[in-house]
């Protein structure tokens, strides 16, 4: 008999998901064995690969390929001639709305007038803030503007102060080893942990990788937001930081943070809000009479908040914004030497140089849209992601996780949600799979917000749905990847499968 992956996935997952692991653990310590899972694992890898490969490097044979310099440089009006190719042969997917987040503004005009901003800044750098003051003026300003939006200037929060970075997983990055630092400092904590819901970006565990703080994660209620006594229970004497998200990418839900950031106060702990997503949106919902638990500096133990310029800040991609409440703790970010041959070096992110021209655009966006194109935007994009819940829930075979507000993620109990997925990308939609529990969730941008789009988007999910359910034999393109990173109980073997996936994608 040929065993497989998929064979050892059906037959393993007729067993308590503990027990298997053990049993895998056990397995896994015989050489033979080991050896033998690993290379199952690796072929059935490179299969998956060999079929995705085709969507992964849809340009190969249809334009030049370079595996190593050409012998002679090629004409500038050829090279840009190739890129605008390749660039029409993308926009019309994002431009339409078929994708869950990624492209937030996307109207023609603005993309324009960044490009102009880029362009004017383009050779700029903020680590020579001496040759490039300007800036140094734009950094100080997008980090003011998003900080007084975020409470600052409240009672307790007139210290409010952070940094431009290159995205929300900088953000988080430097948080947790800002807290990792402090903790070492000024309480001798050399075995740092922190303290993060099940559903918290993925962030948080490459924070843990990288900088050595053990993540204690915590589950969450039936509507998907962070459990506040199992977080009582979790935080240690070397718990250097809890996280809360608002609202959570997987199902757009707001934790309770004003419940979680006093637990954290009052056991002298910092507070982390990942208000990645909803930093510019969720307060211009609340100005339009939306109900959320409050998430910034307007609670007491809230310590920083990532939020991101380049999604719902409109800016273009590589900005973000990290606050903390007062410059002492933002100083454990700081990266500074003074010891070192090339002189005094200092940096406030993990990068040196840095596109100065990134930030200049993302002042730009910011100072041209104003309050009122925020909370217009807000606005839209509500009406909008009203109309997608709307519509999922009157389709019987599906349900909505949660009750969120426009982060809307959708399962079910009857029907593979991954084949239900495949069947809206084949109609062109782009949207995320997600696991633990298995569904999909689309995250509405002003894109979604063109007319007809919702409509569309609910009418194609009406026919995945009545097409999964007559195909039930069906197998899929990508539901059997979805499927064995959902449920196959040896951890490794996916992370295996991931390794693979980004080799092919460095492939020429």
């Amino acid at each position: 008999m040929r065993m497989d992956i998929d064979s050892i996935e059906q037959y393993m997952n007729r067993f308590n998901p503990r027990l298997v692991s053990f049993a895998l653990k056990a397995i896994k310590k015989i050489p033979y064995l080991r050896r033998l899972i690993k290379d199952m694992v690796r072929k059935e890898s490179a299969s998956m690969m060999r079929e995705l490969e085709g969507s992964l490097k849809p340009y190969r044979g249809a334009f030049p390929a370079f595996a190593s310099l050409p012998a002679k440089g090629r004409p500038r009006s050829e090279i840009l001639n190739i890129m605008r190719q390749l660039r029409n042969r993308e926009e019309t997917k994002w431009r339409d709305g078929f994708v869950s987040g990624a492209v937030y503004h996307g109207d023609k005009a603005h993309i324009e007038f960044l490009n102009q901003a880029y362009a004017i800044n383009s050779q700029s750098n903020p680590l020579h803030s001496d040759v490039w003051p300007s800036i140094s003026k734009y950094e100080a300003e997008i980090v003011s503007m998003t900080a007084a939006m975020l409470g600052a200037g409240e009672a307790g929060a007139q210290g409010v102060c952070g940094t431009v970075t290159s995205g929300g997983t900088e953000d988080i990055l430097l948080a947790m080893k800002t807290y990792r630092d402090r903790a070492r400092e000024e309480k001798g904590v050399r075995k740092p942990d922190m303290v993060v819901p099940s559903t918290a970006h993925a962030a948080f565990e490459k924070a843990s990788q990288y900088f050595n703080i053990r993540m204690i994660k915590i589950p969450v209620d039936k509507q998907f937001r962070a459990d506040v006594e199992a977080t009582r229970k979790a935080i240690t004497r070397n718990t250097v930081v809890v996280v809360g998200s608002a609202p959570s990418f997987p199902h757009g839900m707001v934790d309770p943070i004003p419940e979680l950031s006093e637990l954290s106060r009052k056991r002298g702990i910092g507070f982390h809000t990942d208000a990645c997503l909803g930093g510019f949106i969720l307060p211009w919902l609340e100005k339009l009479g939306y109900s959320f638990p409050a998430f910034d500096f307007r609670l007491p133990g809230v310590t920083s908040i990532s939020a991101d310029t380049h999604k719902y800040g409109y800016a273009a991609k590589g900005t973000s914004v990290v606050l903390y409440r007062d410059a002492d703790l933002r100083h454990y970010q700081f990266y500074k030497t003074t010891e070192w041959p090339g002189g005094l070096y200092f940096s406030p992110t993990f990068a040196g140089s840095r596109p100065g021209a990134l930030s200049a655009a993302c002042w730009a966006a910011m100072v041209s849209l104003g309050e009122k194109g925020y909370r217009d935007a807000a606005r839209r994009i509500i009406a909008t992601a009203e109309k997608i819940k709307n519509g999922v829930a009157k389709i019987p075979e599906l349900r909505i996780m949660g009750d969120p507000l426009w982060v809307i993620a959708f399962g079910s109990e009857e029907l593979d949600i991954y084949r239900v997925l495949d069947f809206m990308t084949h109609r062109g939609w782009s949207l995320n799979g997600l696991h633990k529990p298995s569904c999909v969730h689309i995250c509405v941008t002003l894109r979604h917000a063109l007319p007809g789009v919702a409509e569309r988007f609910v009418i194609d999910l009406k026919a995945a749905v009545q097409h999964v359910k007559k195909n039930p034999g069906e197998k899929g393109s990508m539901a059997p990847v979805y499927g064995l990173a959902a449920t196959f109980p040896d951890r490794t073997a996916v992370s295996d499968m991931l390794d693979a996936y980004l080799d092919t994608l460095y492939k020429v």
